[in-house]
């Protein structure tokens, strides 16, 4: 039975909740298009996510590996294109780091592709009616740091798995206490995440379809 990893993380930056835990603990144990969903919560912490991540890689064996994040202020489904081999932390992780300007993996590419098909997972959603977008960024904290580890892994152990990441908004809880923020309740992206797999499971490559921006 083919696997799928789908991993969230912690509260960070004062939130009493990250809603990409809340969201991906509820497919935990589910099948999807006859693949087995395994939900794994990482730490937000620089080092430390990847050393979970690539743990749960070695012992799982996924076909597909979902890595999913806050992204407060993010109006939608956020599907990351590409990570950059910098961290550069604004605030401290949870255990205090605050790296600036130090690259994730020491003499690694300048940046990594996601290798999920990003555009057929976009238009999926949207065909669902579900707002979605491609990100071209995935900035520069811990989210970038496990998406840019996580494909510098798989080339480097030659693992044939996909993978990439999806940037989520804050729970409407959360939005409440940041007036004019946008959100998203989580039975939707719950429901955008089922999508996500499905679509990545039927598309072993990339559908051409425009979703650029211009700045």
């Amino acid at each position: 039975m083919k696997t799928v990893l789908v991993t969230a993380f912690e509260p960070f930056g004062g939130e009493s909740v990250n809603p990409s835990w809340e969201a991906v603990k509820e497919l935990d144990g589910c099948l999807i298009d006859g693949a087995r969903v395994v939900a794994r919560q990482l730490p937000c912490v620089f080092g430390g996510s990847l050393t979970t991540l690539y743990a749960q890689i070695d012992e799982l064996c996924p076909e597909l590996v979902f890595c999913v994040g806050q992204a407060g202020g993010r109006s939608d489904i956020s599907v990351e294109r590409v990570a950059i081999n910098v961290n550069d932390a604004r605030i401290p992780d949870n255990a205090g780091n605050q790296p600036i300007d130090t690259p994730v993996v020491e003499g690694g590419p300048a940046a990594y592709f996601a290798t999920l098909p990003i555009k057929a997972l976009t238009y999926g959603l949207r065909e669902a009616g579900i707002p979605a977008s491609v990100s071209q960024t995935a900035g520069t904290f811990v989210c970038n740091h496990v998406m840019y580890g996580l494909l510098n892994y798989l080339e480097s152990t030659q693992n044939p798995a996909r993978g990439g990441f999806i940037h989520i908004p804050y729970l409407p809880e959360q939005a409440a206490n940041h007036p004019g923020a946008p959100s998203m309740g989580a039975e939707i992206v719950v429901a955008a995440l089922e999508r996500m797999i499905r679509l990545a499971l039927h598309n072993p490559a990339d559908q051409i379809l425009g979703a650029g921006t211009t700045h």
